[in-house]
């Protein structure tokens, strides 16, 4: 009897990588073959054209497609994650950044499961906002006090005020939605996670799903501090809606 053709997956992972040799990894290892088969996932690594070690780190991991970057110019991460986006065959696009991992892998894409099924809580959403926080490892108290604080902020705006709004460490995207309203804005080296949230708000619901928070390398705050990093989000948020472009024109990778 011959093999029936594989049914698509549910859910479509897209990580957008640049250089992410020392973080990669962390995140690799707990996409497994049997994570991966229990919730009907595909992994799919979007790479901006890294000159580490990146892609040969990705091609030992079988369970994944890699996307190259064969435009000969360094991408912005919308174009990194649009380019993913148009390989994934899933219901629902997970979109999480090379340095970010689940906190609770097995519930994270159980609860996202649940929702790409129409059920849950977060059911009539067309988009997921999660709560992100540093590394348990690399955690100190500045990062406690300002994450607890920026998560709980943004529940206030998504969930109370219905504002699309969505940190880009991890987004989740109804995948017809995501195509309907175009993808991320290529043209955007900063505040694309915003401009994307905010044209789906316009028809649809975004929720911030405080159920699967995700953990995140300080290394962009280490470098900069929590004060110039905020400002530097509130200033490209004001760029994009008053001006339809970021303030950034180039975000530096910070590796």
């Amino acid at each position: 009897m011959e093999d029936q053709a594989q049914p698509p997956p549910l859910i479509s992972v897209v990580i957008p990588v640049l250089n992410e040799e020392k973080l990669l990894p962390n995140l690799l290892e707990i996409l497994t073959l049997e994570l991966c088969q229990s919730y009907k996932m595909e992994v799919i690594i979007s790479d901006g054209g890294s000159t580490d070690s990146s892609l040969e780190i990705a091609s030992q991991y079988d369970n994944s497609i890699i996307i190259r970057n064969k435009s000969g110019h360094r991408q912005t991460i919308a174009e990194g994650r649009n380019l993913g986006a148009e390989s994934a065959k899933g219901k629902v696009i997970c979109f999480i950044n090379g340095d970010t991992i689940p906190e609770n892998p097995s519930e994270f894409f159980s609860v996202i499961a649940e929702w790409a099924n129409g059920l849950g809580k977060h059911k009539t959403a067309s988009a997921l906002a999660c709560p992100v926080y540093i590394t348990k490892t690399e955690r100190q108290w500045s990062d406690v006090v300002f994450h607890t604080f920026f998560n709980q902020y943004l529940r206030l705006l998504i969930n109370g005020f219905h504002l699309g709004i969505g940190r880009g460490e991890c987004q989740i995207v109804r995948r017809e939605v995501f195509e309907k309203v175009g993808g991320y804005n290529p043209l955007l080296a900063a505040g694309e996670d915003f401009d994307l949230y905010r044209r789906i708000a316009t028809f649809g619901k975004v929720k911030f799903a405080d159920n699967i928070p995700v953990h995140e390398s300080p290394r962009r705050f280490r470098r900069y501090g929590y004060f110039k990093i905020l400002m530097s989000w509130t200033l490209n948020g004001l760029f994009v809606i008053l001006f339809g472009r970021s303030a950034n024109k180039e975000w530096e990778a910070v590796r």
